[in-house]
Order: C-alpha cells, then structure tokens, then sequence
C-alpha cells in the first residue's frame, strides 16, 4: 500500500523524514512509528528517534519515522484516554490516516505502547510490517512465571496524586524507570514537557487500567516481532518478554544493566538492535513482513 507524505510532513507531532528520491528513483518509504508508555508522551523517547533515524538510514534511505501520542499524552491530552487497549489502537490508526499515511508501517512501542503494538499486529495485520517491543507487560505472558509488579506502577499513579512539586514528581518517576540516565538535564526538559503538556490524573489511572486489562493473544502476529527488554527494570520482569519470545518465536535482546526505559539509559544500544536484526534478516534474505 503506497503511503501519502503530503499531509505527514504538516503534521503537528515530530516526523522525521529522509530526502526525497527523484520520481525515477522512488521506492516504498518504510515509515516507522514509535508509540510511548504510560503516562508518557512523544517528548519522552529522548535522544532515541534520532539515533535510530541515523541508524536505519544506513539500511533504509529513505525511511520516515512518526512518534505518536497516545490519547490522554502530550498533543492528545485534551483526549480522555480510552481504558481498552483496542480503542487507542483504533484512535492511532485514526491518526494515522489523518496524516495520510496509508500503511504498512513499522511499530515500535514501549510498555503500554507495547500492548497497543501487540493489538494492533493481532487485529490488523494487513497494516503492520513489522514490531519492536521494549519491554513489555503482557497477559497472559507475565502471569507464567511473575505477575508484573503493581505496586510499582501505583506509585507512578500516586506519584500524579502527590503533592509534590513538578520537578519532584518527575524525579522520583525517573528513578524508577532509569538506571544509566544523568539526572539533572532530563529532569529539565521533563518539568517542561508538563508544563506544556500537562497530564491530569483521570487519564493516568485510565491508561493503568486498559494496561492492566489488556490480554495479547498466544498465537504469534502475522508480521515479526523483536524484543528488547532490561534485566535491571524495577517495573517489569525481564522474563514475561523471555516468555513472548519463546511463544512467538521471537528473537529476544537483553539489555543486562538498563532500567525499564531502556532507549532512554542506552538509545544508541536500542537503535543498533533494530538495525541489526533487519539487516540479519535482509542477509537471510527473508521478504520484509514475513517472519521467515
């Protein structure tokens, strides 16, 4: 399916896009999209999307890349966050159309945007090239071995009850997700993030609740998937990614120090991750979107 850049390159959300290929010379733009976790919005991916742009254009001139907010996040805040799954995998793809961009896309998603990720490859497969999921929390997955740890996350939710000053708030929030990050500039561009975009309540616990409802089928997607995922997360065991990988057949990348936000403590790691299993998979000579 050709995709229409004309309204993407407008779009108020960050698209980075490669130049574009005389007519003679144009080829299928792989676009990909990056989907964030809960209560987090596009702002928060870091230095990530332009280490990862550098890095697939190496294999991939001509590839754009999208970072949506999910509903509830960042340019959607007004929205109220949907608490299925489904319906903010049906509000992406909404976007998506929005902007012109037609399909197949590639998804990355972290966390909740895992889950949105796994949906969406499972309901409409026609639409998804391929996945990257980063540590990931997925039913029924998580429950073979450790159930994901609740506490964790209801400290976030409280942490948005709390009142604390923004910074403190955010501080709090960064130890415990990170372990490689240097504190004093990301909580900077953090308290700005709020400022300007400012997350209520309502829609965190929203989102913890279609998190927490969402069940990812056992059957492997139609299109591949990878995972990344860190053995020093405090929120979600390592293992439940173990567990998809060896369900789906999935390779399976583990990160031995990062926190649970991974392309925030080693961008540059997750971004060579991606481009080493496409370019793995084009040596195999396997057709984009298919597994083998």
């Amino acid at each position: 399916m050709p995709v229409n850049l004309n309204a993407a390159t407008a779009a108020p959300a960050p698209f980075l896009t490669a130049p574009m290929l005389a007519p003679a010379e144009r080829v299928p733009t792989p676009v990909w999209v990056l989907l964030r976790g809960l209560s987090r919005e596009s702002g928060h991916w870091g230095v990530f999307p332009e280490h990862l742009l550098r890095e697939l254009r190496l294999l991939q001139p001509a590839a754009q890349m999208l970072m949506l907010d999910l509903p509830g996040t960042g340019t959607q805040r007004r929205q109220a966050s949907p608490t299925q799954v489904s319906a903010i995998v049906d509000a992406c793809r909404a976007e998506l159309q929005g902007r012109g961009v037609s399909g197949p896309v590639s998804l990355i998603g972290m966390s909740l945007g895992a889950a949105v990720l796994s949906d969406w490859a499972n309901r409409y497969p026609s639409e998804v090239e391929a996945g990257v999921l980063i540590n990931p929390s997925l039913r029924p997955f998580s429950e073979l071995f450790r159930k994901p740890r609740p506490l964790n996350y209801l400290g976030l939710l409280l942490l948005s009850l709390s009142r604390f000053s923004a910074r403190m708030r955010e501080e709090r929030v960064l130890s415990l997700t990170t372990r490689l990050t240097p504190t004093q500039a990301v909580i900077d561009r953090w308290v700005e993030l709020q400022r300007q975009h400012p997350l209520g309540v309502r829609n965190t616990a929203r989102q913890l609740l279609a998190s927490m409802r969402y069940r990812a089928s056992r059957t492997r997607p139609s299109a591949p998937m990878l995972l990344l995922c860190s053995k020093a997360d405090n929120l979600i065991d390592w293992r439940c990614s173990q567990a998809i990988s060896r369900a789906w057949g999935a390779p399976l990348r583990l990160h031995t120090k990062a926190g649970h936000d991974l392309p925030l403590d080693d961008p540059l790691w997750v971004a060579r991750a991606i481009t080493e299993w496409l370019r793995d998979r084009s040596i195999q000579g396997v057709v984009p979107g298919e597994w083998h």
